[in-house]
């Protein structure tokens, strides 16, 4: 039976998801076989695994941190907001419907059963498990049903880490309110606390944690400083939305959709010192960039209406009448189209003129490709010609079917290419398909990770440059596993220098290698 501990947070975004990592890659270096887990994850940052199944990006993150395969046993729920009030629910990799709040409300304790079936595969074949909350355990209205915070602690029988976020202010309301809130067993569950995200010296705090310890019964642990590390975090929350990477020659801007997903597709250019790349969510921040990247999103039709109504489609589309690069991906490049047709009411029902870029029309399906894709470019013209023959790799996640429009006239037609990529499923090498369609400079394609190959990324730097003037034979791109490694190796770093594993080495009943 594998060991466990549970980091929980005051709030949301109390920094659970890093401090699992950095626990999972700590566990790691001391030899252990270690693996991350949260039962029930709401987030559009998803991933496909080898087997063709969904789950939460954080897992993910974590699994690399561990040094393993990334399965969908470790995020055996994922709830996809579709709206403010619904999500899109996936239940072991596997879409189980769409379905309000309050339906999901009702059903969730029926889950248990897969919970549980999805920790035990884990609890069979590693000696650690490191398990992460959501949200808060004392949100007073979700107790009742609770299956992923201190209703889970008491199924699998884990001890608890609670983080507070002292960077919001109010750190030891937070810690102490969250224990006082909960039932005596549950704050018996609570073997240590963190103070995460601080700025500042520690002995100024000192006199606080005294008082924290006295008040709760509770030993604090550490005390995590504010710290910049390139790591994949939720994507609701995330900082990368408020910042730009640098002040470089070449200016791209990612359309901040309001249900973008699969950030994580850009991580690429902020390891390049050529490049600024920020966030763009409103037509006065749009500027005049280089290159403008239209992302995915979990609701192409909605997000495509509000970049109608709030002025950026009119600034995309003046950007590429100039001959700027634009590439969309899986939601954006849908939006490049002609039309996007939804008869079942997959999103909304209907259908919608898209921006007019790429001759093509997509239609929803209630099928959703998921698959781990290999393959190369195929027919490359205008900006980024380079690319032709270049390999590439990631995964495909899309309920829409995207197919070329016979409008185009005769001789227009050589102005356009479909097929710009060949790719061959991931896993089993199956029969070859094309994706994607390009002008001499409008580019999309379905492929999450088509930026991850250090090649991919130089190219379209390369070229971004010289339409500039400046010479580009100079770029080189950061290997992204070398880099994720790097990362999470210092992460793991500020974990043994700033919590006290012995202490959570007890708590856990395991004995620290040395």
């Amino acid at each position: 039976m594998a060991k466990s501990i549970m980091v929980q947070g005051t709030m949301s975004n109390a920094g659970k998801s890093v401090l699992v990592g950095g626990l999972c890659r700590v566990f790691r270096q001391d030899g252990y076989r270690v693996a991350p887990f949260k039962s029930q994850n709401m987030a559009l940052n998803s991933f496909i695994t080898k087997e063709g199944l969904e789950m939460g990006r954080a897992q993910v993150m974590q699994a690399e941190a561990a040094g393993i395969e990334p399965e969908v046993s470790m995020n055996p729920i994922l709830l996809k907001p579709t709206n403010d009030t619904g999500s899109q629910v996936i239940v072991n990799g596997e879409v189980a419907g769409i379905m309000s709040a309050a339906e999901y409300y009702e059903k969730k304790r029926d889950y248990i059963p897969a919970v549980m079936e999805a920790y035990r595969k884990l609890e069979e074949r590693y000696e650690i498990i490191v398990i992460e909350g959501a949200g808060s355990p004392a949100e007073i209205n979700l107790k009742e049903n609770d299956i992923v915070n201190m209703g889970l602690a008491g199924m699998v029988g884990a001890p608890v880490l609670l983080v507070g976020d002292i960077d919001r202010g109010g750190v030891f309301a937070q810690i102490v309110g969250t224990v006082e809130l909960l039932e005596e067993e549950e704050r018996k569950r609570i073997k240590g606390t963190i103070i995460n995200k601080f700025r500042g010296d520690k002995e100024i705090l000192r006199p606080g944690l005294d008082m924290l310890s006295e008040r709760t019964g509770i030993p604090v642990c550490g005390v995590v400083p504010y710290f910049y590390l390139d790591i994949d975090d939720e994507d609701s929350l995330t900082e990368r939305f408020g910042r730009k990477n640098g002040a470089g020659r070449i200016d791209i801007a990612v359309i901040r959709l309001p249900r973008i997903s699969n950030f994580t597709d850009f991580a690429p250019f902020y390891g390049m010192e050529e490049v600024s790349l920020r966030y763009v969510s409103s037509a006065g921040e749009f500027g005049d960039p280089d290159a403008v990247i239209l992302p995915g999103t979990k609701n192409t039709i909605g997000d495509l209406l509000w970049l109608r109504q709030n002025g950026l489609e009119a600034k995309i589309l003046r950007h590429s009448a100039g001959g700027k690069l634009l590439f969309g991906i899986c939601g954006g490049y849908q939006m490049l189209g002609e039309v996007i047709e939804d008869p079942e009411g997959m999103e909304q029902q209907g259908s919608v003129r898209g921006m007019g870029l790429l001759p093509m029309k997509t239609v929803f399906v209630p099928e959703k490709t998921r698959t781990r894709v290999r393959g190369h470019f195929q027919r490359v013209r205008g900006l980024l010609h380079e690319l032709e023959q270049v390999e590439i790799e990631g995964y495909e996640i899309h309920m829409g079917i995207s197919k070329r429009q016979d409008t185009v006239p005769k001789e227009d037609q050589r102005r356009y290419e479909d097929g710009l990529l060949v790719l061959r499923d991931g896993a089993a090498q199956g029969e070859q398909k094309e994706d994607g369609m390009c002008t001499d400079h409008v580019y999309g394609c379905y492929v999450h990770g088509i930026f991850d190959q250090a090649k991919v990324a130089e190219v379209i730097v390369r070229a971004l440059l010289r339409q500039k003037g400046y010479a580009g034979d100079h770029v080189k791109a950061v290997d992204m596993r070398e880099y994720k490694e790097e990362q999470y190796d210092k992460l793991a770093q500020i974990i043994r220098e700033n919590i006290d594993m012995e202490a959570v080495y007890r708590i856990i009943g395991a004995e620290r290698n040395q």
